[in-house]
């Protein structure tokens, strides 16, 4: 079993230096401003600031899972403008990867049901490898992979998004990621295919939903649909989600399925007062390691904020 699990995670160091793989939150769809984990137009969206902390436990059970630390910060800045600011920590046996995004977006209506917002994000990543993976048995010596991110190694990365609601209802947007990165696997030509450019929009994310509000029930529905390719990853990823809110959405619950190589269904409890919201999701995967591992969890605290009128 030891053995086992450091071969899973060897090869699982090697793919993320190659690709520099995406973290995927399952806590994107608690509301707009929770949306600026995967699309930087929605930062500052709703008109207050909020102070979100992520924690992301995965593959619970085997010996140095990943675990993914966040913090996101979004606000507007006066009508029509807003800010993000987003830290990610991920840790995977040897390998640490920090990420450090700063999102921009511009608000403005269309008539009285309609808000949009264009956005851009700027990205800074530091991947290091932790000096002790030059004692790993499955290690072939002077792979010069390795050597170059022992003492770590940094990329810039860019993203352009947009969202939009309609009557604060019906939302939905897209973002294209890793502009700057696809950018230069295209001049370099270490693309899949020699001499094939890649496309602008090879990587994204797509989400769209509707929230119905059952007022006899006192209680909320809110499905929606989130698709995106990410880089490193071998297909598209689809997520199927529904979240319901109980007495005036203190209390939430949700079930979130997500098809293709992931096949993974989470579930979600919450509750918000006031400011103060706390939600925690546990998913399992259907895929055969899941014998080996206990499932995943996820815990998220988050502060809102009225912002003063001026």
């Amino acid at each position: 079993m030891k053995k086992l699990t450091l071969l899973i995670f060897f090869s699982a160091i090697c793919t993320l230096l190659s690709a520099q793989y995406e973290a995927v939150f399952n806590h994107y769809n608690l509301g707009h401003g929770s949306r600026n984990l995967i699309n930087p137009a929605a930062a500052g969206f709703e008109g207050v600031s909020q102070l979100q902390f992520n924690l992301r436990a995965q593959w619970t059970g085997f010996e140095d899972a990943p675990k993914t630390y966040g913090a996101l910060f979004n606000a507007p800045i006066g009508k029509s403008f807003g800010l993000g600011l987003v830290v990610y920590s991920e840790q995977a046996a040897q390998l640490n990867n920090l990420r450090l995004f700063l999102n921009y977006a511009f608000r403005f209506t269309a008539g009285e049901d309609w808000k949009i917002s264009a956005g851009f994000s700027t990205e800074y990543q530091q991947m290091t490898l932790d000096s002790d993976v030059m004692t790993t048995p499955l290690l072939q010596q002077g792979d010069q992979l390795i050597d170059d991110f022992l003492g770590g190694k940094g990329v810039f990365d860019a993203a352009v998004g947009f969202y939009a609601a309609f009557r604060d209802n019906t939302f939905g947007g897209i973002s294209i990621n890793n502009l700057v990165r696809n950018r230069l696997v295209d001049i370099s030509g270490s693309g899949s295919q020699p001499g094939q450019s890649t496309s602008a929009l090879q990587f994204y994310t797509f989400a769209f939903g509707h929230k119905f509000d059952l007022y006899e029930l006192n209680l909320t529905l809110e499905p929606s649909l989130v698709i995106r390719q990410v880089l490193g990853g071998p297909e598209s990823l689809v997520d199927i989600n529904l979240k319901a809110g109980f007495l005036e959405e203190q209390l939430i619950a949700g079930l979130s399925y997500r098809g293709g190589a992931a096949n993974t269904l989470a579930i979600l409890l919450g509750t918000r007062l006031s400011g103060f919201n706390l939600y925690y999701s546990y998913d399992v995967s259907f895929q055969r390691f899941q014998d080996y591992s206990v499932g995943s969890h996820e815990v998220t605290v988050a502060f809102s904020f009225e912002n003063p009128e001026r």
